[in-house]
């Protein structure tokens, strides 16, 4: 981009919000204190920092013009009297690296896959049939735990009584009847079975992007 005449620098990442690690939330709420205060809703001061930052764009300071199009590609052929490369600035430094061979889908195909697939195991049905007649002795018609929690009534921004007693209820009965674990270890056994089937694919993936990042960083230090 400098080279075109541009100061480019990429959008600042947004603030963290709801689940501290990748699989936090993927069983659904466990936070008591939290839920008491926020229903299903993330802390109230993360979401604030989420909003401000999207407030405030998020963005990388280009224009939408000239500069936008030398960094896709998608405009003129030549800036300031320089060739664009095929696929503007961010096309060049994707060769750079060879991204292309670069692309990691089966770990997170094998984890969609497993997430799907675990709730039919006969020990996860089992908890969350008994998670779900919990629950309705509480006075609430839920199939699956992630139920509640993406019930339409809970989408607002508003946190209502409603949805804390709901979230309340909810955690009590994922404690009695320990779902969330039922269904770690259900979805965990699925995906050691997958990963130990697609291992040399897995391999072969990690080491493509090792040697992108390697690229990446002979680039940034100007010996590629």
């Amino acid at each position: 981009m400098k080279s075109f005449g541009f100061s480019w620098t990429p959008a600042p990442d947004l603030p963290k919000i709801g689940g501290k690690t990748f699989v936090d939330w993927r069983y659904g709420i466990h936070d008591m204190a939290l839920s008491k205060e926020r229903g299903y809703k993330p802390d109230a001061a993360q979401q604030d920092a989420y909003d401000a930052a999207m407030n405030a764009g998020a963005l990388d300071g280009l224009t939408g013009g000239a500069d936008s199009q030398t960094l896709e590609g998608g405009g003129a052929k030549e800036v300031n009297g320089k060739k664009v490369p095929n696929g503007g600035c961010i096309g060049q430094a994707n060769r750079m690296i060879d991204a292309e061979a670069a692309q990691t889908s089966t770990a997170q195909q094998i984890s969609a896959e497993t997430f799907t697939r675990s709730k039919a195991d006969a020990r996860v049905v089992k908890a969350f049939a008994a998670w779900s007649s919990c629950m309705k002795k509480k006075g609430y018609n839920y199939k699956e735990p992630l139920d509640a929690s993406d019930d339409p009534r809970f989408s607002s921004r508003e946190v209502t009584s409603e949805e804390i007693s709901t979230a309340v209820s909810d955690i009590e009965c994922r404690n009695s009847t320990s779902v969330a674990k039922v269904w770690f270890d259900a979805e965990t056994e699925l995906q050691k079975r997958l990963i130990e089937e697609q291992a040399e694919q897995l391999n072969q993936e990690s080491d493509a992007l090792d040697a992108a990042v390697k690229k990446a960083a002979d680039v940034l230090t100007g010996t590629r």
